[in-house]
């Protein structure tokens, strides 16, 4: 397949070098600095004591046009505004939506492309530099068609990669929903505590408010099968337990976060359906206060 990624962030160099591997990739970042860092000194992947070199073709995001088998989009959501206007002018390849939350929904009825997926990504990945990567976490990503066929994510699950597997998802809402749950909880906690994952469900504190929350979000989103749900938060936690999350180096980075996305999300929605959400509403006030006070 001939495949597009656009975003040079985390996930963007994570996916371009396991698919590069199996597929034709170019990568887009908004950088001509990282484009031609990637151009001329390749892509690396790191992990487990382990260094991995690839040539990897790059350009700028204002060079993409859809002539290809797929486009990726695995930039953050408030990333996903600025490129509107070049999705909506193109109705030909098909598209993959990366993000987390549930914001970028709406936006989809926007586009006019035949067929698109949404995708959740459960790998711990973290961007060292503009050509290097650190996959810190492995999982799964998940895939769930959005419109159109399944034809793309078909073609995706036969050929397997190794320590980076497909699985396709009957309900891409559930999906996002179980997905909003783990980044509701998570996220904005450590981010606030400045912890590592785990310590949510090691600290007993800490796990009393991670309970409060995931209570609180799994109202908002009418949730049925809480038990289910809750187990696969603890387990994500279990399982990123070394991992700092995206926020936490959000935040320490001095970049804005995907606040809005995630827990502006959920008050919008709680508002809607007028459910009281005072926790999530402190959540989300603190994360911006932080976001302020860090200039982002």
């Amino acid at each position: 397949m001939k495949i597009s990624i656009i975003g040079g962030g985390s996930i963007g160099l994570l996916f371009a070098h396991y698919l590069n591997k199996y597929h034709h990739v170019t990568l887009y970042v908004r950088s001509e600095q990282q484009a031609r860092l990637l151009s001329s000194s390749g892509l690396i992947m790191q992990s487990d004591q382990t260094e991995d070199h690839q040539t990897i073709q790059a350009d700028v995001i204002h060079n993409w046009t859809d002539e290809n088998d797929l486009t990726i989009l695995a930039v953050k959501q408030y990333h996903l505004s600025d490129l509107m206007e070049k999705l909506g002018s193109q109705t030909g390849s098909p598209l993959l939506f990366l993000q987390n939350g549930m914001g970028h929904l709406s936006i989809l009825q926007e586009l006019k492309q035949k067929e698109i997926l949404l995708g959740v990504v459960e790998h711990g990945a973290l961007k060292v530099n503009g050509n290097t990567v650190i996959h810190s976490g492995f999982g799964k990503t998940k895939l769930a068609k959005y419109k159109g066929s399944n034809e793309l994510v078909h073609e995706l699950l036969s050929s397997p990669i190794v320590n980076f597997s497909f699985t396709l998802e009957n309900n891409y809402l559930f999906m996002l929903q179980e997905k909003l749950v783990v980044n509701a909880v998570i996220n904005p906690i450590t981010a606030i505590l400045k912890i590592r994952n785990g310590e949510l469900v090691e600290n007993k504190d800490f796990y009393i408010v991670f309970q409060q929350m995931f209570h609180e979000v799994v109202k908002v989103l009418n949730i049925k099968d809480i038990d289910h749900t809750f187990s696969y938060l603890e387990s994500v936690c279990r399982q990123t337990a070394a991992n700092r999350s995206s926020m936490v180096k959000d935040i320490e980075e001095g970049r804005p976060t995907e606040i809005d996305a995630i827990l502006g999300y959920l008050l919008d929605e709680a508002r809607r359906k007028k459910i009281h959400t005072p926790l999530t509403a402190s959540l989300f006030h603190l994360i911006k206060g932080l976001e302020e006070k860090e200039g982002n």
